[in-house]
């Protein structure tokens, strides 16, 4: 489904350049290059659990959808599955074509640092602190052991 989604045609934006340079680097702690590794596609734009019904797939909430890196909506739904590390795992595996590549850890950090901007706002509080794991892998950072 996310490779339909990726292929069509649209001058809808899910995210913003602008935005990227700005909040990128504030986010994720570090001076980045903001620019997508490959073109951007298509995505949903907001891809996660609440937006998705079963048991046959349906996907809810399509005013977001537009133009994003490749690899945007699997990493939203990897970012929003951290909490739960055996389903984070699953995704991973599930996605890993798109995930495991450049550009899917471009969209990683970009849907990362969308998150912890909304952190900032009071949304999503749970997921920061796994959040800012996830990026340090990406980054190659050291990621700090919790004390017991």
């Amino acid at each position: 489904m996310l490779a339909e989604i990726a292929v069509v045609t649209t001058r809808r934006v899910t995210t913003y350049q602008a935005f990227l340079n700005r909040a990128m680097p504030r986010y994720l702690g570090t001076p980045i290059d903001t620019s997508a590794p490959t073109p951007w596609a298509t995505a949903h734009g907001d891809f996660h659990y609440a937006n998705l019904c079963a048991p046959t797939l349906h996907v809810l909430d399509w005013e977001g959808w537009g133009l994003a890196p490749t690899g945007y909506d699997a990493a939203t739904l990897h970012s929003h599955s951290l909490l739960v590390p055996a389903l984070a795992t699953r995704i991973r595996n599930e996605l890993a074509s798109v995930l495991d590549t450049p550009a899917g850890r471009f969209a990683e950090l970009v849907v990362i640092t969308e998150l912890l901007h909304s952190t900032s706002r009071g949304d999503n509080l749970e997921l920061a602190k796994p959040l800012r794991n996830r990026a340090a892998r990406l980054l190659g950072r050291a990621v700090p052991v919790p004390a017991h």
